[in-house]
């Protein structure tokens, strides 16, 4: 396996998942509450580990059906990602986003689920981060594509296991209103670093 194509893989797939929405709320406050966690987590991350074997085995051979798609979906997602910075970076300078862990009675495994995978599946912004764009930057590893999935998907896995089993550690900090806008900040420059990116094809 090419370590180096890997690692990209790793980072990017940790770039892209970092952004917090409303997937990744939900899987905070199940941390949070300590309820249903390995459950939701092992869904969000399966459920991306199969959007990115999709984006990285069918990618190519749609863009060699249809040529025009892959510059059109990097201009696509060039430009979500700066207005995904841009709400970051308003919601970074307005008022406060605290997450705070809800109370009350538990839910049930099956609702929880239903929840998670809503989340999930129902949100056409993972598409274009797993599909599209990690579909996309694949391409520029041929003959590695499989060592950038590999990453990608080790990202998914890595990322939602330490957000909802670290939670409870968070939990402090996030109670702190510019703890939210210091990392919508980071969130924002984040986003536009890849759009950059993506435009320039570098």
């Amino acid at each position: 396996m090419n370590f180096s194509t890997y690692m990209t893989g790793v980072t990017m797939g940790l770039t892209l998942i970092v952004a917090i929405g409303a997937q990744n709320a939900f899987v905070l406050r199940q941390g949070l509450r300590g309820e249903h966690v390995f459950a939701v987590v092992f869904a969000c991350a399966l459920s991306d580990a199969i959007l990115i074997t999709i984006g990285v085995t069918a990618f190519r051979q749609i863009a060699a059906v249809l040529p025009a798609l892959e510059p059109a979906m990097r201009y696509a997602g060039a430009a979500f990602l700066f207005w995904y910075g841009a709400k970051s970076l308003q919601s970074a300078l307005g008022a406060s986003n605290v997450l705070a862990a809800a109370s009350g009675t538990v839910t049930s495994l099956g609702s929880t689920l239903a929840t998670c995978l809503a989340l999930t599946w129902l949100n056409p912004h993972v598409y274009l981060d797993t599909v599209v764009l990690l579909g996309t930057i694949s391409t520029q590893f041929p003959g590695a594509e499989k060592a950038f999935w590999a990453g990608a998907v080790t990202s998914s896995f890595l990322f939602f296991f330490c957000l909802g089993y670290g939670a409870r550690w968070l939990r402090p900090i996030f109670a702190n209103p510019r703890s939210w806008r210091v990392l919508e900040g980071v969130i924002a420059l984040t986003m536009w670093l890849i759009a950059i990116k993506l435009l320039t094809g570098g």
